[in-house]
């Protein structure tokens, strides 16, 4: 059995514990670019706009979540909890700008072209996805960690981050404003424009950690439930949630003509899916073992409660 290395303490709360690590996150973000570098300022403010742009740090959680349910040390998986922040907030970036979803807020504020024009906010996309693959990178020399699992977590990164991942997801969902005619279409465009960044950050934590392939596959298992799970409830939280505590606007699928989990199934089986999907990833993570799953398991039940 691996000897633990807690990132915090087993005491504190899920909510104190969701806290710290984003407030460990944010520090490490801020300071992600080497001050030795020369970086024209305005890439940099608009890179660093997005990435203090708040939100739940729910990809980085999910990486020293899943590192220390294995029993491994966290701290050695804060530059991939960061490297995943920075190609989920690339994602947004590029999918706030006017020739995809056009949107004027994220969060409660302007939108980076809103703030930095719209070359400039591509630049900053661009400048985030690039340097997540440097941060994961310097994580063997930096942590003394075997370069096998970090060649698998960069290839890993570029799968699930790419053509067959997340931008395909996206692809599929431009395609799909044209008319998502069934549900296994949309159930693609969620499981790869968000699920796979989720099972990517659980893989990364887990295999920093040292996981077993039976490990890497439960983590597998309870990405993939627990990331449609959430999109579904985004789906849900359009409808039906608050516009204050989402920071954006609500109801804009139905205003876009776009087709949801609710639009097909309804609200009510939409809520019953969200349950089921997340007892799944739970069940997934109990029969494999793990040595301490606890934080996982809450973030499971957190993701299904959420309202924002």
């Amino acid at each position: 059995m691996r000897a633990a290395v807690k990132f915090l303490s087993d005491r504190v709360s899920f909510q104190e514990y969701m806290q710290q690590i984003s407030e460990k996150v944010t520090a490490s973000l801020e300071d992600s670019l080497p001050h030795h570098w020369q970086v024209p300022s305005s890439l940099k403010e608009s890179m660093t706009y997005s990435l203090m742009a708040g939100g739940k740090r729910l990809r980085p959680l999910l990486v020293i979540a899943a590192c220390e349910a294995l029993g491994g040390n966290g701290e050695a998986a804060l530059d991939a909890a960061c490297a995943v922040e920075m190609v989920h907030t690339y994602s947004l970036i590029h999918d706030d700008l006017p020739a995809m979803d056009n949107d004027d807020y994220r969060r409660g504020k302007l939108t980076n072209h809103k703030v930095y024009g719209e070359a400039t906010a591509i630049l900053a996309g661009d400048a985030l996805l690039t340097h997540a693959f440097y941060t994961i990178a310097r994580i063997s020399a930096k942590h003394g960690i075997d370069a096998a699992p970090i060649l698998a977590i960069v290839q890993d990164l570029a799968e699930m981050a790419g053509p067959r991942g997340m931008v395909g997801g996206q692809a599929a969902d431009m395609e799909g404003e044209q008319g998502v005619t069934d549900l296994e279409h949309l159930q693609y465009i969620h499981q790869h424009k968000t699920g796979d960044l989720i099972i990517f950050s659980l893989l990364a934590g887990g295999r920093i950690a040292g996981g077993s392939e039976r490990e890497l596959e439960a983590l597998r298992t309870f990405g993939s439930r627990l990331g449609l799970a959430f999109q579904i409830q985004d789906d849900i939280l359009d409808l039906v949630g608050d516009e204050a505590k989402l920071g954006k606007k609500t109801q804009s699928d139905i205003k876009q003509e776009k087709v949801t989990y609710p639009y097909f199934i309804g609200l009510e089986a939409s809520q019953q899916q969200v349950e089921l999907l997340t007892r799944e990833a739970k069940a997934a993570v109990l029969n494999a073992g793990f040595q301490d799953p606890e934080r996982l398991l809450e973030i499971a039940d957190y993701l299904m409660h959420r309202d924002h």
